[in-house]
């Protein structure tokens, strides 16, 4: 059975089965064969594609890793557990920002502490001067989703709203370096993505978000964890509208 997975990640990156073969240094016949027979490559040449072609081993070979070594992946992907978010110092927040070189992704319905640091705002320009492409997802302040979630924080149904129509200001010095759209989606966790790592601020009914935990995570080759929130994030991306300045 054809590894379409594999041919379609290799048409997304532009790059030919010679190309990829010489650079992990196998026949290109070999490279066809994983391609055209589903045929699984060794460990080492997994990994290599890779990380060559910008995805998860787990992705291309869903198969080739037993549930044992998935678990035990994806439990190393975890770096720290935090109670609350008011709890990391703040040096973890510029950490995560400062070490990104090509994604920077942020999903939040307003995210006031961080719009509200002028200096964690004027590193996440410079990483967009960079090079670094810079997402940010606000919430919808008209969306049923973002009204409801403010009732259930106790703090009034139209509190959240508010918030996001103010904030903007805020962002405003990432207008020429970053791209801003707004989501209607129900805000299970908030998303702090720089290259292969990420801080999840989980989410906790009844309460505010700076009072529910965060996981540090950090990408590990076979883990799926760290992929299963990138991928929760580009999905609210796809569905979600540019911000009307």
């Amino acid at each position: 059975m054809a590894n379409e997975r594999l041919r379609a990640a290799l048409l997304a990156k532009g790059m030919s089965v010679a190309v990829l073969a010489e650079a992990i240094a196998v026949d290109p016949k070999t490279v066809e064969r994983w391609i055209t027979k589903g045929r699984e490559p060794y460990r080492k040449h997994r990994f290599a594609v890779a990380s060559l072609l910008g995805t998860d081993e787990t992705y291309l070979w869903p198969q080739a890793l037993s549930q044992e070594q998935v678990v035990a992946a994806s439990e190393s992907e975890i770096i720290n557990v935090y109670p609350h978010r008011w709890t990391m110092p703040r040096g973890a927040w510029e950490g995560l920002f400062r070490g990104a070189s090509e994604k920077i992704d942020i999903l939040v319905y307003v995210g006031m502490f961080l719009a509200e640091d002028a200096g964690l705002i004027r590193l996440l320009a410079e990483r967009g001067r960079s090079g670094a492409r810079l997402r940010v997802l606000l919430g919808d302040p008209e969306s049923e989703e973002v009204i409801r979630r403010s009732a259930d924080e106790g703090i009034g149904k139209d509190a959240i709203s508010a918030k996001i129509r103010s904030v903007l200001s805020l962002y405003a010095p990432l207008r020429e370096v970053a791209e801003f759209r707004m989501h209607g989606t129900t805000l299970y966790n908030s998303i702090f993505r720089a290259d292969d790592q990420v801080l999840v601020n989980t989410h906790v009914y009844g309460e505010v978000a700076s009072n529910a935990p965060v996981l540090h995570l950090r990408r590990v080759a076979g883990g799926d964890m760290v992929t299963t929130y990138l991928d929760s994030f580009d999905k609210i991306w796809t569905e979600a509208r540019p911000v009307e300045w």
